[in-house]
C-alpha cells in the first residue's frame, strides 16, 4: 500500500471542525484506492500568534517543502487583526511557494438548495491569479490620523503571472468544455488590465480549439446570477477571482460548498488546498460547520496526488449523502451536526468499492 504523508494545518474558527470530519473521510478513500494517508498537523494559526507573535514559524514555506500536498483549514479569529494572520500564514504561504494558480470550482449538487429558480446544471471553474494584483502588498499609508492620510494600494500584474494563470486555464479548458472567459476591466484600468487582455490574447492564439470572450468585471457578476450554465472556466486576476468565487460559491448552496486549490503549474511545490469559507468565527464551536467543502478540497488534494479514484469516490459519496435533505447543514437549510453528515459521507466512502 502506497504510504501518502500531506501537511495539515486545521488553522482557526470552524477550521479544526471541519479538517477534523474530513481526515477519516480522505483516509479511507485513499485507502480504496490502496493508499495509507498520513496526515501530519501543524498548530500554525491565531493561537500560535498569541503564543509567540508568528501565525507559523519563520521556515514555515520551507517545512511544508517536505510534503507534496497540504490541506488547510482556515485562518482568521476577532481577536487578531486580520492582516496579521492573513499575510503571516495563507497569503505569507502562497508567496513564498509561488502558489501561482488558485482553482476554486463551483457545482451544482442534487438536493441542495441554491438561490436559483432551477438549481441543476451549474458546473464552472475559477482560475485565479494567485500571487500578484491588488495582494502583492505594494503601497503604504501615510500622514496618519491627519487630514490627510493617504492609503496607498498598488495593483501589480506581470507577463510572466499572468501567461502561468491563463495557459492553466486554457489546458484546463480543453479537458472540460473548451470555453474560456478572461474577466477583466481594461475599459477603465488602462495597464495592468491592458496587459492581461494582450497576453491572454496570445495564449488564445495557441489553443485554436478553445473558444476565448473578454468580459468586464461587472458584467460578469450579472451573467454569473442570470447565466451560470453557459460558463466554463473563467480566468482572473487575483481581486475579480477572489471576489467572483464567492458570488459564485452561492450557486452551489453556500461557501459550505466551495473548495479550493494553490498550486504551482508544472512546479516543484507542494499544492495546498482549502475550504473558500474563512474561519466564520460566528459559529465556530458550535458543531453545525459544513464540512463539505474541506472534504471536496481534500479530493481536489487526493486528484494531485495521483490518487483520482480516491478524489471520484469522495465526490460520489458527498452526493450521495446530500440527496437526502435529514442530512443538511444548517446552511444549506437543515439542521445536521458537523458530525452527523461526516458520518454519512464517511459511511458511503467505506462501503463504496473503487471504480
Amino acid at each position: 500500500m502506497q504510504d501518502l504523508r500531506v501537511a495539515v494545518i486545521p488553522g482557526d474558527g470552524v477550521g479544526p471542525e471541519v479538517v477534523s470530519a474530513s481526515l477519516p473521510v480522505l483516509r479511507a478513500a485513499a485507502a480504496r484506492a490502496g493508499a495509507r494517508l498520513d496526515p501530519v498537523e501543524f498548530d500554525w494559526g491565531g493561537e500560535r500568534y498569541l503564543r509567540t507573535g508568528r501565525a507559523m514559524p519563520a521556515d514555515g514555506a520551507e517545512i511544508l517543502r517536505g510534503f507534496p500536498a497540504v490541506l488547510f483549514g482556515a485562518v482568521g479569529r476577532p481577536d487578531v487583526p486580520d492582516h496579521e494572520l492573513v499575510w503571516g500564514l495563507i497569503i505569507g504561504v502562497r508567496q513564498a511557494l509561488d502558489l501561482a494558480v488558485n482553482v476554486r470550482p463551483v457545482q451544482s449538487w442534487a438536493g441542495v438548495r441554491t438561490v436559483l429558480r432551477e438549481p441543476d446544471g451549474v458546473d464552472l471553474v475559477i482560475v485565479r491569479e494567485n500571487t500578484e494584483g491588488e495582494y502583492v502588498g505594494v503601497g503604504g499609508r501615510a500622514h496618519a490620523a491627519t487630514a490627510h492620510e493617504l492609503g496607498i494600494e498598488v495593483a501589480v500584474h506581470s507577463r510572466t503571472a499572468i501567461l502561468r494563470a491563463a495557459r492553466y486555464a486554457f489546458d484546463l479548458a480543453r479537458s472540460r468544455r473548451g470555453r474560456v472567459s478572461l474577466v477583466t476591466k481594461s475599459n477603465a484600468l488602462r495597464h495592468g488590465y491592458t496587459l492581461w487582455d494582450a497576453v491572454v490574447a496570445e495564449v488564445a492564439a495557441a489553443y485554436p480549439d478553445v473558444e476565448c470572450e473578454q468580459v468586464l468585471v461587472d458584467a460578469m457578476a450579472v451573467r454569473l446570477v442570470q447565466q451560470p450554465r453557459d460558463l466554463d472556466v473563467l480566468l482572473c486576476s487575483n481581486l475579480f477571482g477572489d471576489i467572483l468565487s464567492d458570488l459564485a460559491a452561492v450557486l452551489a448552496g453556500g461557501m459550505g460548498m466551495a473548495p479550493s486549490a494553490n498550486l504551482l503549474p508544472d512546479g516543484d511545490a507542494p499544492a495546498l488546498f482549502e475550504p473558500v469559507h474563512g474561519s466564520a468565527p460566528d459559529i465556530a464551536g458550535r458543531g453545525v460547520a459544513n464540512p463539505v467543502a474541506c472534504m471536496l478540497s481534500g479530493a481536489m488534494l487526493l486528484d494531485h496526488v495521483g490518487l483520482p479514484v480516491a478524489g471520484r469516490i469522495v465526490r460520489d459519496a458527498v452526493a450521495t449523502a446530500l440527496r437526502d435533505p435529514a442530512r443538511h447543514t444548517p446552511d444549506l437549510g437543515g439542521s445536521a451536526t458537523t458530525k452527523e453528515l461526516a458520518a454519512e459521507i464517511l459511511a458511503v466512502v467505506e462501503s463504496s468499492t473503487a471504480p
